[in-house]
């Protein structure tokens, strides 16, 4: 990390259960905030059932119908991030960071994904839970495959204004084990989504997630601040 990098905070803020188009407006006023000489942020929060629909889903990985999914109250949104098709509900903890990777002095892409994925790997650690990349797939996965099957912790989707990266990462905490059955989560046809409490075969309890909240935190600080 440059000397430069290193001098720049980050603030952590975390916001509770949050609706996806309220986050969103939350994430455009931030990067106005960085815009205008503000801190770099990592939002942290959790949002009600939704689908969101990156920039390269394919619409056969929406296995339910839209009108369906709407009739249970689940969203399906289009967003302005890369990736595919992704869930996000109940136990699951999303981070949108608000970062200007040009005052960092590392304006490329894949570099702040592995960022994410290294902040992220060091926090499951903490937790217990080994992780790791796999090469060529943005997202991190538990070190040991289960009958041959990847299994995927955390999925990343970033997007750019300028240089100010904005959405962020989906870290499954206390997650159902159904939770992505309604699609193919990132287009992972080869593997199958876990959680945290999963991994370490533990009750899904507020008390896990907040636990894991808090170190997924300090772990961003330590990578950014």
């Amino acid at each position: 990390m440059s000397k430069r990098s290193a001098q720049l905070p980050l603030r952590v803020e975390w916001l509770g259960t949050v609706p996806y188009g309220a986050a969103l407006e939350r994430q455009l006023r931030a990067i106005e905030e960085r815009r205008r000489a503000g801190p770099d942020q990592l939002l942290l929060l959790e949002h009600p059932s939704v689908i969101t629909l990156g920039r390269s889903a394919r619409p056969e990985h929406l296995r339910s119908s839209r009108e369906g999914l709407a009739r249970r109250g689940v969203e399906v949104i289009e967003v302005a991030r890369g990736g595919d098709v992704t869930w996000h509900g109940p136990g699951q903890l999303v981070g949108y960071a608000i970062v200007d990777l040009e005052a960092r002095g590392e304006p490329d892409v894949g570099r702040w994904l592995r960022r994410i994925e290294a902040a992220l790997i060091d926090a499951l650690g903490v937790l217990g839970v080994g992780a790791r990349r796999i090469a060529g797939r943005t997202g991190v996965f538990l070190e040991k495959p289960v009958a041959g099957r990847a299994q995927k912790i955390a999925s990343i989707g970033v997007g750019l204004r300028g240089w100010i990266s904005w959405h962020g990462f989906a870290l499954n905490l206390t997650t159902a084990p159904n939770a992505s059955s309604d699609i193919v989560p990132c287009g992972l046809h080869d593997g199958r989504m876990t959680s945290l409490a999963e991994a370490l075969g533990s009750e899904p309890t507020p008390a896990l997630f907040e636990r894991a909240r808090k170190e997924v935190a300090a772990a961003f600080v330590r990578a950014l601040a």
